[in-house]
């Protein structure tokens, strides 16, 4: 009995926005007001100010894919640039607010953030109400909405500057800004950024010939550049990396090859993440 009340509180965890779902998650802060509500404080629209896009590294935290909630099956997009779609946008508040977010950080209901199904996490997004015309830009850091035809769940901030706030939903276009691209991969700024490659972690393992042979395969079969890292345990593990790739999308395109050519689930890891 306690194992199948433990299964339904993890499954009902996964459809609600600002609930990390990941294993490596610290603890959720105790949840907020049973009913979703609007803050106490009145927000002036003038006075919010756009999320200001800049590169980010996309980590493998919060972009597990595919991943299922209520029974469906979801993939992340292999190809997010220039991406537009229209649809219903909703927003989140009180409820959520200080709960973690599918990435790990702490959902505030005053910042211009925004959860989505299947763009990558985080990815920045201009958003226009099509009632009114007016328009948010907000960072992606969150799974969801899991409802009807709801294609984003914005924070309630988000939701105040572009004028639906009091109504709930609002028809909108959302499209993406692309901030990690090829072109900006000689970029100075980027290159002193932490975490500016992306590796993609295949296997690890205790005995580094093990380790050497895969390295040898993949670079033979695929002509990929390999690598080999050993983590501080004792014994160590011998870590196979496949890269640097500068551009997520590459990384993502070789990680499904690998994946049909049975290598496994292979993650996308950055150039600052542990060996």
């Amino acid at each position: 009995m306690k194992r199948n009340l433990l299964y339904w509180a993890l499954a009902l965890c996964l459809v609600l926005p600002g609930c990390s779902w990941l294993r490596d998650s610290p603890p959720v802060p105790p949840s907020g007001p049973a009913k979703d509500s609007a803050p106490r404080q009145v927000l002036d629209p003038a006075m919010i100010n756009d999320a200001v896009p800049r590169w980010e590294p996309i980590t493998s935290r919060g972009n597990v894919s595919p991943y299922v909630v209520m029974g469906r099956r979801y993939e992340l997009m292999t190809d997010y640039r220039d991406y537009r779609e229209r649809g219903i946008a909703s927003w989140y508040g009180t409820k959520f607010h200080g709960r973690l977010t599918s990435n790990g950080e702490v959902y505030d209901l005053y910042k211009m953030t925004a959860a989505h199904k299947t763009l990558p996490i985080p990815v920045y997004v201009k958003v226009t109400n099509l009632n009114n015309g007016r328009t948010a830009i907000v960072r992606v850091n969150d799974r969801g909405p899991f409802h009807g035809d709801r294609i984003i769940d914005l924070s309630y901030a988000a939701a105040v500057k572009l004028g639906f706030a009091d109504q709930g939903t609002a028809p909108v276009e959302i499209s993406v800004i692309d901030l990690d691209n090829k072109q900006l991969a000689n970029d100075p700024a980027r290159e002193r950024a932490p975490g500016a490659n992306y590796f993609l972690q295949v296997a690890a393992f205790q005995v580094k010939g093990s380790a050497l042979r895969l390295q040898a395969e993949l670079a033979g079969r695929h002509e990929l550049p390999v690598h080999i890292s050993a983590s501080n345990d004792s014994p160590p593990f011998h870590r196979v990396r496949v890269g640097p790739f500068t551009d997520y999308l590459e990384a993502e395109r070789v990680r499904r090859m690998l994946e049909r050519d049975n290598y496994g689930l292979a993650s996308i890891v950055t150039d600052n993440s542990k060996p």
